[in-house]
């Protein structure tokens, strides 16, 4: 028999690669994808060492042939996708007065049109078996638009409303369709270099592990489906909101 697929469309060098390796941990084959295949190896190598088994994909999450192509080669060739993770970002600032149309549109296809493509393909395998699991990577911006990120907000509240149509339509299909609110600063080596002084409190736990939001994404997916979560904000204990 084949074996159970978790896709992860996404899968950083922080949350989405430390949610790959807790689907491996827990017994899934893992698909994991990027842009670019090579960024993909030291975690495949990763989870391959600890024990589990993982592929790595290049690919373009915002063009509807690649997405068709790569969500029918591992349905035919690695297993059925029981779970689909979406995790990408496209958190770029800049003021409305200097926002172009070109990087605002290209935000939105990253951080909302990407995660329309692929979790339609993957739910029109999974309504056929009556079960499965699509997760979406959510933020502040997700909830509230903050200056100089129009572009960003602008998307995720597209994906939220994504999310929110989806497991109105598909809960009853038997397929949990569920958003994370990731509120704050991500232990990530961009927040590292970039603001040490909020990195300085990690030690007080005011910086979100990616192994902590992994297990929040593994809870979700065994949740009984009598008791299912559509919305889970996760944030440090610190964090204003």
């Amino acid at each position: 028999m084949a074996e159970p697929v978790a896709l992860v469309i996404g899968a950083g060098d922080a949350t989405g690669g430390a949610i790959a390796r807790r689907f491996a941990k827990g017994g899934f084959t893992v698909c994991a994808t990027r842009r670019h295949l090579e960024k993909l190896q030291p975690l495949i190598e990763r989870i391959q060492a600890e024990g589990g088994r993982a592929h790595g994909f290049a690919s373009d999450a915002r063009q509807e042939e690649e997405v068709a192509a790569l969500v029918e080669k591992i349905e035919s060739q690695i297993g059925p996708i029981e779970v689909l993770v979406f995790n990408i970002g496209a958190n770029v600032r800049a003021s409305i007065l200097e926002e172009t149309a070109r990087k605002y549109f290209k935000i939105w296809e990253m951080a909302c049109f990407a995660g329309f493509l692929n979790a339609r393909e993957v739910a029109r395998r999974m309504v056929v078996r009556e079960r499965g699991t699509i997760l979406f990577t959510g933020a502040t911006a997700s909830i509230r638009g903050s200056a100089g990120f129009a572009a960003f907000a602008g998307a995720k509240h597209a994906l939220r409303a994504l999310a929110q149509s989806m497991a109105r339509e598909l809960g009853p299909r038997g397929i949990h369709v569920a958003h994370t609110v990731i509120d704050g600063g991500i232990d990530t080596e961009f927040i590292r270099e970039n603001f040490p002084e909020r990195y300085a409190l990690k030690d007080q736990d005011d910086i979100l592990n990616p192994e902590h939001i992994a297990e929040a994404y593994w809870m979700l997916h065994t949740q009984p489906r009598d008791a299912w979560t559509h919305e889970l904000d996760l944030r440090p204990w610190m964090e204003k909101f």
